[in-house]
């Protein structure tokens, strides 16, 4: 998962750009960038880390122009590397820099493709490079010296027949603009507005509407499924589809977890949807366990807030805040390696005993995905001396590996997978469990009557896979590529190549 950014502008983008990332880091820590074109000139500026420690005065100097993108990262893949920070570049045809949100799922056949049909040569292991070859071959076949807007188009329509799976994009063309799109089933989000000037308007475009919101631009909307968004240098925002049959299917999952509250993604605002998913689970412990025993929810900062509030309310209980987050650790759920995300979570949080002694607690969560993280927590609980410790999940059990670019790959590490609930319960060493129903989480985001969204991408729950083309062989090797032990032999690798460059 990432974030990505792009801005035309009458005047200076850099400091708009690194406010964009900063609103946007919550979708990636592991590295961050920036690219503004002064003129026909470039300027680069990417590393690992998060956006404030990347990003120094006298880089933001260097960082000239009046339009650029910006991207923060997260490893879909696994350890973290310098070489695949973005944005990416190309200097066939015109010069174009692209950054990417997402996961092509047939990556391998489109880099053999590149090699042998449109020799180009791949400098990294990410599927962003290959996306932005593809563009960049697909724009090159127009023959042009000068292009227009409608080659752009066709280059993005040439994108959309190649590439399958997941991906949000935005593109810069030296001299000519900045480019969004979106895959042909919307699966991750982008959206798009404007702001005011002396000397006219200025657009940006980004993974969430909050990024807009913090820089005075106003939305004008969502890129739709398989639509490219092109604002040119002149100021002029053209937009076409792009792809033959669009079916709009947005990753469920955004809106339980990795979207921040105060955004808007396909009409829908996600606070308004948590809170509904809050309700749902409400109902559903009336339901399942009405003799019920709860003295206190608590929930396990900070995505549940909004739900466990909700949850409470209708169920009569009261609310507490019983954990005290450390804001200087990165969330645990998007960290590298099984190892870092173990370590993380005593250092992130900390129980306020007086909230747990001798009360049964219900502590409530967006998900449970590993399930490392939920047994340290409800083990929290108990040492802050919680007589009994219940959990409830606001969204279904995670049982299937996400292949559009959210790192849950492998499925053996899903504590879900090929268990039961009441095994998970065990498993997690709670004294109760509760899961969302499916039905009602999507019920509870689309919100019938007032969202145009007719269906989501719900593979991680159910392992219907929206773009037809994921096997039981291309899991199989994802697992093998994505799992723990294969990330720690990789990142050992790179600091083994770091540590010779070093002694050199």
């Amino acid at each position: 998962m990432c974030g990505i950014v792009g801005i035309v502008g009458k005047g200076p983008v850099n400091q708009s750009l690194y406010d964009a990332l900063l609103v946007l880091q919550h979708r990636g820590q592991d590295a961050a960038g920036i690219v503004t074109c002064e003129g026909g000139r470039l300027h680069l500026r990417k590393d690992n880390g998060l956006a404030r420690d990347v990003f120094r005065t006298s880089h933001m100097i260097q960082l000239r122009g009046d339009m650029g993108v910006g991207h923060v990262r997260y490893p879909t893949a696994g350890a973290s590397s310098s070489a695949e920070a973005q944005p990416f570049y190309v200097n066939s045809p015109y010069g174009i820099v692209l950054a990417h949100n997402g996961n092509l799922t047939n990556a391998d056949a489109l880099k053999r493709d590149l090699f042998v049909d449109d020799l180009r040569h791949l400098n990294t292991d990410s599927d962003s490079e290959v996306l932005l070859n593809i563009f960049a071959h697909e724009l090159q076949s127009q023959g042009k010296l000068n292009i227009e807007e409608e080659d752009v188009f066709q280059a993005v329509a040439g994108v959309h027949r190649r590439c399958r799976g997941g991906y949000a994009a935005v593109a810069m063309i030296p001299g000519f603009g900045v480019l969004g799109f979106r895959d042909p089933h919307g699966i991750r989000p982008l959206v798009y507005g404007y702001r005011e000037t002396a000397d006219g308007h200025e657009y940006m475009i980004a993974s969430e509407s909050v990024a807009l919101d913090t820089s005075g631009f106003k939305l004008i909307g969502d890129v739709a499924p398989g639509e490219a968004v092109l604002i040119t240098l002149d100021g002029r925002l053209h937009t076409h589809q792009c792809a033959a049959e669009p079916v709009l299917s947005p990753c469920l999952f955004e809106f339980v977890y990795f979207a921040r509250p105060d955004s808007i993604i396909d009409n829908i605002s996600v606070h308004k949807a948590r809170s509904r998913m809050g309700k749902k689970l409400a109902t559903k412990i009336k339901r399942e366990w009405g003799d019920h025993d709860i003295d206190v929810v608590i929930p396990v900062p900070d995505t549940s807030r909004t739900a466990a509030l909700q949850l409470a309310n209708h169920l009569g209980v009261p609310y507490a805040e019983g954990f005290i987050k450390n804001r200087y650790i990165a969330r645990t759920f998007i960290m590298p390696g099984q190892k870092v995300r173990k370590k993380s979570v005593r250092q992130k949080l900390n129980a306020i005993d007086l909230e747990f002694r001798r009360k049964n607690v219900l502590l409530v969560d967006d998900s449970i995905v590993r399930g490392t993280t939920s047994q340290q927590i409800i083990q929290m609980a108990r040492d802050a001396g919680a007589n009994r410790v219940y959990l409830a999940s606001a969204a279904p059990p995670v049982r299937y590996p996400n292949v559009y670019g959210i790192d849950m790959p492998a499925a053996s590490e899903l504590i879900a997978s090929g268990r039961s609930e009441a095994e998970i319960c065990a498993e997690l060493g709670a004294d109760g469990l509760i899961f969302q129903d499916l039905e009602d989480l999507i019920d509870a985001v689309q919100k019938k009557g007032k969202s145009h969204v007719e269906r989501f991408d719900t593979s991680v729950f159910d392992g219907n896979y929206v773009t037809g083309d994921v096997t039981p062989e291309y899991l199989r090797a994802l697992e093998a590529n994505r799992n723990d032990g294969a990330k720690e032999q990789r990142s050992a690798r790179s600091e083994s190549v770091i540590d010779l460059h070093n002694s050199v």
